[in-house]
């Protein structure tokens, strides 16, 4: 049977490659992106089978009406892919309240409206699938993108509990935790605090992290085929990679973070009391 899916930021990156993977095979797909105009190629490419709808997803009101738009439009919703999102550059004292802000405004609260809305139509369906997109920095944390790598901590932590939540409705949750790849997240897409002068040292040292962890960038259409093999799993991965870069990173930080915790272990039982 053919599945709907309603996915976020679809007008390029990994929203418009997963949404053309899931059009290709026969699915068909809500896509929103915040400029309708963005979508009129896919429209036009695969017809009824897509159904473009403009979403700014910091509305929560408005993503809600999306969501019944689609289960109107489609009859059934089976997987929400959370992709809209951005970087947001700046050292921690270099961001401003209102770039802080806006940052968990999309990449935070927009997740959550978009699940919270989804799930009466994915328990209606019988389950389904919850694709949220997180990053490398999901997990691990860099210096000039700290505020980000905060907005995607949140995201992992919600959709963790939210992944227990739901299991008994058979929905199922995933965390796709991306490496460097050829998208526009670094480009256009992204948005930089005003620089102080005291970071100039650390700036360009980030940069020059940043520069090696993303040497040899993924290509996004590869990840069309993988995005498949995950919603079809019978079980999924709460937590999978996209690259071939973060089990590195991974498994140097978290042997680093284990070390330490054995390191303060004596101070923890001190502290037990």
């Amino acid at each position: 049977m053919a599945r709907t899916w309603f996915i976020t930021g679809t007008s390029r990156g990994f929203g418009r490659e997963w949404a053309e993977a899931a059009l290709e095979r026969g699915d068909r797909v809500a896509a929103t992106a915040r400029t309708k105009g963005s979508l009129d190629e896919l429209v036009r490419k695969y017809g009824d089978s897509v159904l473009a709808l403009q979403l700014d997803v910091t509305d929560r009101q408005a993503v809600l009406d999306a969501l019944k738009a689609a289960d109107d439009h489609f009859g059934r919703l089976d997987v929400i892919v959370n992709n809209a999102g951005y970087g947001q550059f700046g050292m921690i004292e270099e961001i401003s309240e209102q770039e802080a802000r806006a940052q968990f405004e999309t990449n935070v609260f927009g997740a959550l409206w978009v699940t919270q809305g989804a799930l009466p139509y994915l328990r209606k369906a019988g389950g389904g699938n919850i694709i949220q997109v997180s990053s490398i920095g999901g997990i691990s944390a860099f210096a000039n993108i700290g505020i980000y790598n905060a907005s995607k901590w949140a995201l992992e932590g919600f959709s963790q509990a939210l992944a227990q939540e739901v299991a008994l409705f058979g929905v199922k949750v995933t965390l796709v935790e991306p490496g460097g790849f050829s998208t526009d997240w670094g480009g256009s897409s992204a948005q930089h605090a005003t620089q102080l002068p005291a970071y100039e040292q650390v700036r360009a040292q980030a940069a020059e992290a940043r520069s090696k962890r993303v040497a040899h960038p993924g290509d996004p259409r590869a990840t069309r085929g993988a995005i498949l093999k995950i919603v079809d799993a019978e079980k999924p991965p709460l937590r999978v990679f996209f690259g071939t870069a973060p089990i590195g990173i991974a498994t140097a930080d978290y042997e680093s973070r284990l070390a330490e915790w054995r390191e303060w272990q004596h101070l923890a039982v001190e502290a037990q009391g």
